[in-house]
């Protein structure tokens, strides 16, 4: 069996755009936290410069499931024109 995926995701909002990209997180959340194979996906940290998601998956297999998924879509799509930067997601 592999070792768990621990992921960390920053995400930067657009000026004014914190509390559209909290929510729209927290919808994702609710979705993904019943995803086969995820064991942690939560916010870590919230201010108005940078929302910090931290994720932790069974294997690179329920990743890769769960990164072309509906709600990661979802999320995308609900993102696309509210955060400054692209999203930065990290293996930690």
């Amino acid at each position: 069996m592999s070792e768990p995926i621990d992921l960390q995701a920053t995400f930067i909002p657009n000026e004014g755009e914190f509390f559209r990209v909290k929510l729209a997180l927290e919808i994702a959340i609710d979705e993904v936290v019943n995803e086969p194979g995820c064991i942690r996906y939560e916010l870590t940290e919230a201010t108005e410069e940078k929302l910090v998601l931290t994720e932790r998956w069974e294997s690179d297999e329920a990743l890769e499931k769960h990164s072309k998924g509906i709600a990661v879509q979802d999320l995308n799509e609900s993102l696309s024109a509210l955060l400054a930067e692209p999203v930065k997601l990290e293996r930690i």
